[in-house]
């Protein structure tokens, strides 16, 4: 049984302390959140201790390892804490939204050798998994396109927007790891359009809710990611992959198959799920299961802190992009941070 310290009781904390509770090798130990309602509410669900600070909740006996999930701003600190005590760490995505603090946050703890898993947690849906697994068998032969289409059914709340980094840092990262995930080779450079096409309010944030992001890899494989925070229709994820042998596809999948025939109407299938909690529930405590099993066995995780660092390096390189409205080359917006390039 792996020990297990949270931190943050929000909605992704709350998600991740019920996968926590229902893993047969996990023990959920303690919480902490500096709401002192939420953290008493999760700890009273979970029986975990309610810690009074992220010292004691380091310190209760027995845990091993720590799950992130607090505010953005906050994640930097806590891995440098939790590996300075000697924990394995799971951080739920970004690591932040300034690639200098990412990487001063990997010089500091480096040479630790730590064990960090970042929450990019659709790399485990079984969907996608299955289509990384037959693109590596090549059944398409050689992959010339990878299209990744993420649209939500709404904006977030503005003050979520207002401290969010931007679409790119907030949403389109996780189609910058998925393209990763799925493709042979890295991107190599970044073009992108994007505009508040949905709420035009957005333009005094400096943000958007609506873009196209294109990816080029050293080999020319073509990526087009398509985002939107509105979609009338609901929550909507699909990838097409397409190669020399043909095209591979995920679809949304859908709360049931149920469809109603009769003499007024033909009814189609149930509607999308209505957001990513629902969608990627089985994700979610996949990722977690594979976090744990890499505590357990001291063995590297499949998601790794360089891999938060591409992420967020592709959320920069396009932010240039669209500010000089064409293509950015990957390496020119990693060199400044040396081992990271």
């Amino acid at each position: 049984m792996v020990g297990v310290a949270l931190f943050g009781a929000g909605r992704i904390g709350r998600l991740h302390a019920r996968n926590l509770v229902g893993h047969p090798r996990a023990r959920l130990l303690a919480v902490y959140d500096v709401v002192e309602d939420a953290k008493r509410e999760v700890a009273a669900e979970t029986g975990a201790r309610p810690a009074a600070s992220v010292e004691e909740a380091m310190g209760v006996p027995g845990v091993e390892a720590v799950v992130i999930a607090t505010s953005t701003d906050t994640h930097v600190d806590l891995i440098v804490k939790a590996v300075e005590a000697g924990k394995a760490v799971f951080c739920e995505k970004p690591i932040d939204l300034d690639l200098a603090r990412v990487a001063a946050c990997w010089r500091a703890i480096a040479p630790l050798e730590p064990l960090v898993q970042i929450g990019f947690n659709r790399r485990f849906d079984p969907s996608f998994a299955e289509l990384k697994a037959r693109l590596a068998r090549g059944e398409l032969g050689r992959l010339w396109q990878l299209i990744i289409t993420s649209r939500d059914p709404d904006l977030p709340p503005r003050p979520y927007l207002e401290r969010s980094g931007g679409l790119f840092r907030d949403m389109t990262i996780h189609d910058f790891d998925l393209a990763r995930f799925l493709l042979p080779e890295e991107p190599v450079e970044v073009a992108a359009v994007a505009g508040a096409l949905v709420e035009p309010g957005l333009q005094s944030l400096g943000d958007h809710d609506t873009a196209m992001v294109l990816l080029r890899t050293a080999g020319g494989i073509q990526v087009c990611i398509t985002n939107c925070r509105r979609a009338a229709y609901g929550y909507d994820q699909r990838v097409e992959a397409m190669g020399e042998r043909g095209a591979l596809l995920v679809g949304n999948p859908r709360p049931h198959t149920v469809e109603r025939w009769d003499a007024a109407a033909t009814e189609a299938r149930a509607t999308l799920m209505p957001f990513f909690l629902e969608r990627y529930a089985e994700s979610y405590r996949l990722e977690l299961d594979a976090f744990l099993r890499a505590v357990e066995r001291r063995e590297p995780v499949p998601v790794g802190f360089a891999d938060g660092w591409r992420a967020l390096l592709l959320a920069q390189a396009a932010y240039e992009a669209l500010a000089r409205g064409g293509w950015v080359r990957v390496e020119e917006v990693a060199a400044p941070f040396g081992q990271f390039s």
